[in-house]
């Protein structure tokens, strides 16, 4: 391989997510000094002369390399750890940020079994000595916190009964409470939030449908103005969608560290469920792709190939 080419294929190797280390080992491994001064002079995208012209290290670069070397090893701590505690530490974590992340509790919350939920607000208690509610009511505004701390609460009924009088009614309420959306924020009707929060999915599922016979849309389209209460309909009634709009969004080149943190959540957390077979049909449905290719066009090394791995057993 050419010097440009090799310094190419490293540069490759820094990019994306994860890190290709089999090529770190063959050719960075085997530089000498006057090399990796020349591939620092040709890739000034992470190096940059100063004014006593010498190639330094992009502090953005550092931190961004860090984090790339770090994801296998989240993604296997994460992976190897019993349900409940993982989605308790995520429930943590989410809640730890200067800015929480309402997506994470949301998902995890609306997506569980009532007992994996259950379980997870009991290993929340063990791991951090007080519970998800007190933690949610401390780190969210009011009108977020009374819907959040319901959904993380319930213990819905997962049978399959339906009463379809009462799915219709509560569709109504749905469609009288977006016409006064302008009047009144959603997220702080107690009508909303108490059948968000307490109905069984296939109940849920019966509301969706109604609402789209009396209006004519999707009732998770026509709450495009409030994204929490939109995430919740989508999380409790098609998750495949939602963590198929994740997915997309953060197996990419450009986005925020956040966002690419999300790859690994999504899968690890959904690698045993019948979900990750749904998500990858929805996602080459809706996006032309596999999950699969994907990954392999964006992802690196060792952690490409634990994600690729995950995704297989649900084939």
């Amino acid at each position: 391989m050419s010097e440009a080419n090799e310094f190419a294929a490293v540069t490759k190797a820094f990019s994306g997510l994860g890190v290709d280390e089999n090529l770190f080992i063959s050719s960075l491994g085997r530089w000498n000094r006057y090399q990796r001064e020349s591939y620092r002079v040709s890739t000034p995208g992470f190096f940059n002369e100063d004014e006593r012209q010498f190639q330094r290290w992009s502090d953005h670069h550092i931190l961004q390399l860090r984090q790339e070397f770090l994801r296998l090893k989240d993604a296997v701590v994460l992976y190897t750890m019993h349900p409940w505690e993982r989605d308790a530490r995520l429930f943590k974590e989410a809640l730890l940020l200067k800015i929480p992340q309402q997506d994470v509790l949301i998902e995890t919350a609306c997506t569980r079994s009532s007992e994996d939920l259950l379980g997870a607000r009991k290993a929340y208690h063990s791991l951090f000595e007080h519970s998800i509610e007190e933690d949610i009511a401390h780190h969210l505004k009011a009108h977020e916190r009374k819907l959040l701390v319901a959904l993380v609460s319930t213990y819905r009924y997962e049978g399959p009964k339906v009463n379809d009088d009462l799915a219709k009614s509560e569709a109504k309420v749905f469609v009288n409470a977006l016409k006064d959306a302008k009047k009144k924020n959603l997220i702080e009707d107690e009508e909303i939030v108490r059948i968000l929060s307490i109905r069984s999915k296939l109940h849920l599922k019966a509301i969706c449908s109604h609402y789209k016979e009396m209006t004519g849309n999707f009732l998770d389209e026509d709450l495009d103005g409030d994204l929490i209460l939109k995430q919740v309909v989508q999380c409790l009634c098609s998750p495949q969608t939602y963590f198929s709009k994740i997915l997309i969004a953060s197996l990419s080149l450009d986005v925020e560290e956040s966002a690419k943190d999300s790859v690994t959540r999504v899968i690890v957390t959904r690698a045993d469920e019948n979900d990750m077979k749904l998500i990858k049909e929805e996602f080459q449905s809706k996006y032309g792709s596999t999950l699969a290719a994907k990954i392999q066009e964006v992802a690196n090394g060792s952690y490409r190939d634990f994600l690729l791995t995950i995704i297989a057993k649900s084939d």
